[in-house]
């Protein structure tokens, strides 16, 4: 509806442009090829209009973002009685840049939020906080899913949204990666386990030991972790894929 209400816009346009055209009918006429164009040029603007508000629409979640993923990340460290230094190094970041992460200057992407994790002997999803209890059953709410947003360079996001609780002894982990046009996971991550997906939205590229898959929606996807991998968002707009992956590592 968003899109006909703009579109609406050119229509207003070819009839005003047409009244005044009537009412120069004694003066020298408006040429056809200035109304033609001016209604081209509405037509294009308000189309232009109406993606990116949808695209703005599509980025939209009932998530609770977190944040204050830094401090979680500081507190980790020093619970394990590690330096900035020795961390960053193990990393492969700047004692600087992880200090910026965990004051929440800087936001990590999800290669170097997954180094961080492992090298602080934790899990990502454990960087979201322990359930108080572990329970057989567990129902997360949409407007009450953890998540945590990740990005590369000041660029695209990716909003990781939590499924699944983060239990102790929980065996799997199950997230929704939605990237923003152009967003990719930073480089290859690896480590134990199996992943699967499938793709709820848009279109992505996988790529699992150097071997490239195009993925749209409705397609699946299973690998080991332990090959390197890595993935970006091919498509216009937002992306969403469900993931999952075992054991809880990521």
């Amino acid at each position: 509806m968003r899109e006909i209400s703009r579109l609406g816009t050119v229509g207003g346009s070819r009839r005003r442009f047409l009244r005044e055209a009537q009412a120069s009918a004694d003066g020298a006429p408006e040429p056809a090829s200035d109304i033609v164009a001016a209604v081209a040029s509405d037509a294009a603007s308000a189309i232009s209009g109406a993606r990116e508000s949808s695209v703005h629409n599509e980025v939209a979640s009932d998530a609770k973002t977190m944040s204050d993923l830094g401090a979680r990340i500081r507190e980790a460290r020093k619970a394990k009685k590690m330096t900035l230094r020795v961390v960053a190094e193990q990393v492969g970041c700047s004692p600087s840049m992880l200090s910026k992460i965990e004051t929440d200057q800087a936001t990590p992407s999800l290669r170097t939020l997954h180094r961080i994790a492992a090298v602080l002997d934790t899990s990502i999803i454990h960087l979201f906080g322990s359930d108080a209890h572990s329970e057989e059953i567990t129902v997360i709410r949409r407007d009450q899913r953890p998540a945590v947003r990740v990005r590369r360079d000041d660029g695209a996001s990716i909003l990781l949204e939590r499924l699944s609780p983060s239990m102790p002894d929980l065996m799997l982990a199950a997230n929704i990666h939605t990237l923003e046009p152009g967003a990719d996971s930073g480089g290859d991550i690896q480590h134990a386990g199996q992943e699967v997906g499938y793709v709820l939205q848009g279109k992505a590229e996988l790529v699992v030991a150097d071997n490239v898959h195009v993925l749209e929606t409705g397609d699946s996807f299973y690998f080991s972790s332990n090959l390197p991998h890595r993935y970006r968002n091919l498509d216009e707009g937002v992306t969403r894929i469900l993931w999952v992956a075992t054991p809880a590592t990521f």
